[in-house]
Parts: structure tokens; sequence; C-alpha cells
């Protein structure tokens, strides 16, 4: 544990040391990979579907909000539905429209669930959404992640329905659009998905606030096996086809997700917790406090050494012969001053205070000593 607390403070030094590189690198990765993963999925227009614009976008976003990571990814799908079906998307606006006002009505922060949402979809591992949602937001992020499932499920939805849209004459619009919206409206896969979603955050919230031991780990725990009961039970209801394999493995991953984020932001030691009591005027105060793991990141220091400090550390004596080719060649010694500081004194000339009564001064090898009285006596150093 030692170890991995270590870890968790050298990546925090880190960040906070370079954040201001670090930032816009993982913007430009998130934003590289939400657009590229939208073109592998639809690439219905193909002029998008060029590395080169990708990149270019995905520079812009690195220095941009993150919500306009959503202006742009909602840009590309919106053209890419146009170049399937004018109506296909018309009605993808429709949908965009409402979720943007459910958005920025309950969780206009929550731009990064929107986008990572679908993202992880896309990437067969959706579960590891409620259990962080649940650890990290509050229940309000619901919306934001109802809203990045339905972005999936239409997006799915345009997929598996786009044959059938090509086959359509261009004169049955009212064909085309009700092939869309039946399926969004109707499909129960999406309804099952944000309702377990939203039971398993509320679960994880509630539970991971409660003030009993190990609460991040129960709650985790509870919001994956709820994740799993209720997409079961819509399974045996809806027959949606939930693979159980897929949903196992997912929730298995999810925790071990949860785990890493539960180490960097609520990492405690349940065996030192003190319960306090007190009181004032008006109330009377229990208090439950357990402290946070921390460990001392070790540090390395390099010390110079020079030749006086070489002999000093050595005992070997610096003699006048040795030094008498410096003379010989003109070289200057260096002169090593010393005061000695005594309470009461004035301050030097070189800002430390000296004693009234006496100060001792050594040049090269000769030190001079001053008494009360104003004699100077001179002692040649032994060495």
């Amino acid at each position: 544990m030692t170890g991995l607390l270590e870890i968790r403070e050298k990546v925090k030094f880190l960040y906070s040391r370079y954040e201001i590189f670090i930032l816009p690198v993982i913007k430009f990765l998130l934003a590289f990979l939400v657009l590229n993963t939208l073109n592998g999925r639809m690439g219905y227009m193909t002029r998008l579907d060029n590395i080169a614009i990708v990149l270019i976008v995905a520079l812009m976003c690195s220095f941009l909000p993150t919500g306009c990571i959503i202006l742009f990814a909602t840009l590309f799908s919106l053209l890419h539905m146009y170049a399937l079906s004018m109506e296909v998307a018309l009605v993808g606006l429709c949908v965009y429209l409402v979720m943007f006002l459910l958005f920025f009505r309950f969780a206009p922060k929550d731009s990064l669930v929107v986008v990572l949402t679908p993202l992880l979809f896309a990437m067969k591992i959706p579960y590891v959404v409620p259990l962080v949602v649940g650890l990290t937001c509050s229940p309000v992020s619901i919306v934001s992640v109802g809203c990045g499932i339905c972005v999936h499920f239409l997006f799915q939805t345009v997929i598996d329905n786009a044959p059938a849209v090509k086959t359509l004459e261009d004169s049955d619009i009212v064909g085309k659009i009700r092939l869309i919206i039946d399926g969004i409206v109707g499909n129960k896969s999406m309804m099952v998905m944000i309702a377990a979603f939203a039971i398993a955050i509320l679960v994880v919230y509630l539970i991971r606030r409660m003030s009993v031991g190990y609460a991040w780990t129960i709650a985790m725990v509870s919001g994956a096996m709820t994740n799993i009961v209720v997409l079961l039970v819509g399974d045996l209801i809806y027959d949606i086809n939930v693979s159980v394999g897929g949903v196992l493995l997912g929730s298995i991953l999810g925790l071990a997700v949860a785990k890493v984020v539960e180490l960097f932001r609520f990492c405690v030691d349940y065996n030192r917790t003190e319960k306090v009591q007190f009181e004032d005027d008006e109330y009377y105060y229990y208090v439950k406090a357990i402290p946070k793991m921390t460990v001392a990141v070790s540090t390395k220091t390099v010390k110079k050494i020079n030749a006086q400090s070489q002999h000093a550390r050595t005992g070997t004596p610096a003699s006048r012969d040795a030094a008498s080719p410096a003379r010989q060649t003109g070289q200057h010694r260096p002169v090593n001053v010393t005061t000695e500081r005594t309470p009461g004194g004035r301050k030097s000339s070189a800002g430390s205070r000296t004693s009234g009564r006496a100060r001792s001064v050594t040049v090269g090898n000769t030190a001079r000593h001053r008494n009360t009285d104003g004699q100077t006596k001179e002692q040649e150093d032994l060495f």
C-alpha cells in the first residue's frame, strides 16, 4: 500500500507542476478518440472521414473548453446523418435540442460525462460509468448519463436502419422520419439501460456518503450488484438480449476503475478512526474523524564537496609546502571568515552580530584574537 501511495503522490505532484501542458494533451487525445470513433462507426460523409481534419479539430479542442468537444462531435454526427439522409439529420437535430435543454438545465458542468458515456459504450465497457459517476458526482449527473446513453442508441439506430433508409425513395420523407423515431422511442434496451444506470448511481451516491467504515468500497460493490440485477430483470421482462458474461466482466472492470478513483479521491485509514465529543452553549457534537493515508515522497539531495571540506573530513593536513606553489604562481588562497554569535552584540559588516567583548577572525592559516583591552594576539595555525 505504501508503494501505491508514493505513486499517487508522484502523479499528483507531476500533474500540479505540469498541469498547463498535461491538460491540453488530455483534451487533444479525448477529442481525437471521440471524433475518430464517430467516423469509424458512421462514416457516411467521406470528406469528414479524414485523419487530417480530425487532427486539426482535436488540436482546436485542446485549447478550448471541454464543452467544445460536445459541439464538434454533434456537428460531425449531424453531417454524417445529412450525408445519409436529410430527414435523419432533422430527427437527430431535434433529439440533440431536447438533450441540450435538459443538460444545460440540470447538469451544465458534466460535459465530460456526456462525452465519455457514448465513448465507453462504443468501447464495450459502459459499466464503468455508474460506479465512477456515483463516487465523484451528484444524483443530478443522472441527466448527463441519460443523455450520453441516448446519444449512443441514436447512433446505433441510425447505423441499423441505414440500409432501409437508402432503399426508400427520396419523396418518402415521412417514412424515413418514422423509421428513425420508432427505432429510438421503441428501443427497450435504451430504457432498461437508463433505468439501471440511474438506480446504480443513486445507490452508490447514498452509500458512499454514509458514516460507516469502508463506505466507498461498500458503495461500489452495491452499485455493481444493483446494476447487474436491474439489467437481468429488464432482460427477463423485455427480452433485450443482455450478455450476462459481458455484464459480469464489465462490472469487474468498473470495480477496478472505481478503486483507482478511490485511491486518488478518498484514501483513508479506518484503523486510526477517532470519535470526538464536545459541546457549546446550544449543541452537543459527536464527531467521527478518519485520517487520510499520506506518505512522504523520498527526495534525493546532491551534496557538493570541495577540496577544503575533503581535507577537514579526512583529517589530511593542508601544509604550508602545498600552499607555497600557489604563492609562487600568484594564485589567491581561499579566505575563511568565521564570526562568533553572542547575544547583545552589534551587527558586523558581514550581516552577523558580534559581541563587544570578544571576536575571533580566521584569515588563511593565521588566527587573530582581540580581547576586551584592545590587545591583539596572533597565533599560527598548527595545520
